[in-house]
């Protein structure tokens, strides 16, 4: 179950999402009542859904089997028809949603660029922002009066520019820009209405901090709490104090700041990462928790548990240990997990995240669980251009993605054959989205050092990838590369795994998802078709849906399938 949202003026109407049924669909909780109802019900599940202010009604995005490219659809929130939410809009990719008492505002995303639309009540909806590059909706005053879109008309969708528009006419009220290599992202206006202040969070001290900026006067307040990592940051509900989250070498801490007296004070939340937080209006402040032993739990600060999902709980797995490499641009920091009853060296996976704008945390992971429980141990590694530990850092794979990350991976697994924790025999590189990408890198870059790959929706063939995939990655990959296919050939060459397919030896399984918009599966046959020309050993895994499956007992096959390849692969292999 995710973390409840609630409706602004009836906070007793709830929503969340839940695999309960077997699919992630999206489910209504009246906490008066204590009634929860199942309101979407989709072969390939639902992955997006907001509560209007009124509680009346959930919005929710209807795409075809996982593509992300549709329509809002709108329900009445104790059970109805489905309708269009907004009457007339295209199918698009979504880029953001505002809802408001009387204002609805929609950011669409397609090939030719981005557009946000602003409906009053029942009149028609009015074209407010257009721009090739992309954009989406940030936030919506409480007096709807303002909206402010993050946008990369400068050219660099990671590192977006904020503009706040008037309502009335759509008029520029004012702008914030960092200028480039520095990005803001709007996380919501003040609660409270007639305060028109922006919650923002920054990079110009080098890592995410929270700050105020009123766009009506100009004043600029920034929030320094003094933590080391990086804060983000939420309203409490009266908008007396800022709700902070201290992500820190893997881990997260909240706060409470207050904002008249800026006193810290840290709430009781156990060791390891929260995934989501919220202040409700009475000032109890839940929130999303697990670590890499305990399963995920959604907790209340001082109360104890707050909802359970139905059913037999997941089981408990092993705790995380940091580990630390020095690697090319400072130290590498990596969580490892070791396998109960068995003897080191172990046979190792590297199950690397993907983002790359994300980090792995302390948090539990069911792949992570399942390898371990097969004897594995695992190895996640925060290499350079994650998330987590300062712009620097995330910044550094631009201009030369994935071959970047994989010198930081290569640190920490010489680390760990050094200390003869893993065996340098039986390693697998594993991973799925830019995971996957890496893992085919890493098998054709680093051929010696892997015994087996499993790539799931990857990168294969960027050339390809870039002439399919939605705009929104192909911005991305712009910001990446300092441009597109045509004005660095050379650049996405060297950080193609296709490029590099005739050093590949390791045997390789390949999941790919049917209607993936992301990493789409066109050119993940450009690359399988090469491995065949290659007579390289290799196995693939069609499925039909987007990058990645909303439905559990397929994510069960695909797991299965993972730690079957790799028994049938490592049986014979004695460790080093």
């Amino acid at each position: 179950m995710s973390l409840p949202s609630w409706a602004r003026d009836a906070p007793d109407r709830c929503l969340y999402l839940s695999n309960a049924s077997g699919t992630v669909e999206l489910y209504a909780w009246d906490r008066g009542a204590d009634s929860h109802r199942k309101v979407t019900d989709r072969p390939n599940g639902t992955a997006l859904g907001a509560l209007d202010p009124s509680g009346s009604a959930v919005w929710w995005f209807a795409d075809a089997d996982g593509d992300e490219f549709g329509i809002w659809m709108c329900q009445p929130f104790g059970g109805g028809a489905d309708v269009p939410a907004v009457p007339g809009l295209r199918p698009a990719y979504p880029a953001g949603l505002a809802l408001g008492r009387r204002v609805v505002v929609v950011g669409q995303s397609t090939d030719d660029g981005s557009t946000i639309v602003l409906r009053r009540g029942e009149e028609e909806p009015t074209l407010v922002y257009g721009h090739p590059e992309q954009a989406e909706v940030a936030a919506l005053s409480s007096d709807e009066t303002l909206l402010a879109i993050a946008h990369s008309e400068h050219g660099d969708a990671m590192k977006p520019a904020l503009r706040v528009l008037a309502v009335a006419g759509g008029s520029p009220v004012a702008q914030l820009w960092d200028g480039p290599g520095r990005g803001l992202d709007a996380v919501d206006f003040c609660p409270v209405p007639g305060d028109q202040r922006v919650l923002v969070l920054h990079e110009r001290e080098g890592r995410r901090l929270p700050l105020l900026w009123n766009p009506v006067t100009g004043v600029e307040t920034r929030v320094d709490p003094d933590l080391p990592g990086e804060i983000s940051a939420d309203w409490y509900a009266d908008g007396t104090g800022l709700l902070l989250a201290h992500q820190f070498q893997a881990r997260t801490e909240l706060y409470r700041y207050d904002l008249v007296s800026e006193a810290l004070h840290q709430l009781d939340v156990p060791a390891g990462t929260v995934t989501a937080a919220t202040c409700r209006p009475d000032g109890t402040v839940e929130y999303a928790w697990s670590d890499a032993a305990r399963p995920p739990q959604l907790r209340v600060v001082g109360g104890g548990i707050l909802l359970r999902p139905p059913g037999a709980g997941a089981p408990p797995s092993v705790a995380v240990s940091d580990v630390w490499a020095e690697g090319p641009s400072g130290r590498v920091h990596a969580l490892l997990a070791l396998p109960a009853g068995a003897a080191a060296p172990y046979p190792a996976v590297f199950l690397l995240h993907g983002g790359p704008m994300y980090h792995d945390t302390d948090s539990f992971a069911a792949d992570r669980a399942a390898w371990v429980d097969a004897g594995f141990a695992v190895v996640q590694v925060n290499y350079r251009g994650s998330t987590g530990y300062g712009s620097d850092w995330q910044d550094a794979i631009l201009g030369r993605p994935g071959l970047t990350e994989l010198e930081d991976v290569a640190a920490i697994r010489d680390r760990l054959i050094a200390e003869d924790d893993i065996d340098r025999d039986r390693l697998v590189l594993a991973g799925a989205s830019w995971g996957g990408y890496l893992t085919l890198l890493g098998l054709g870059t680093q051929p010696d050092a892997w015994a087996l790959g499993v790539a799931a929706v990857p990168v294969a063939d960027y050339v390809r990838a870039y002439e399919e995939e939605m705009e929104g990655m192909r911005a991305i990959d712009r910001a990446l590369f300092g441009g597109s296919p045509a004005e660095v050939p050379d650049g996405y060459a060297a950080s193609s795994p296709i490029t590099y397919a005739d050093r590949v030896r390791a045997p390789v399984l390949i999941f790919a998802g049917a209607n993936d918009p992301r990493c789409p599966i066109g050119q993940v046959e450009s690359y399988l078709r090469r491995l065949v020309e290659l007579g390289r050993p290799h196995e693939v895994y069609r499925f039909d849906a987007g990058h990645g499956s909303l439905v559990m007992a397929e994510r069960v096959r695909q797991m299965a399938a993972e730690l079957d390849f790799a028994a049938r692969h490592l049986a014979n292999r004695k460790s080093g």
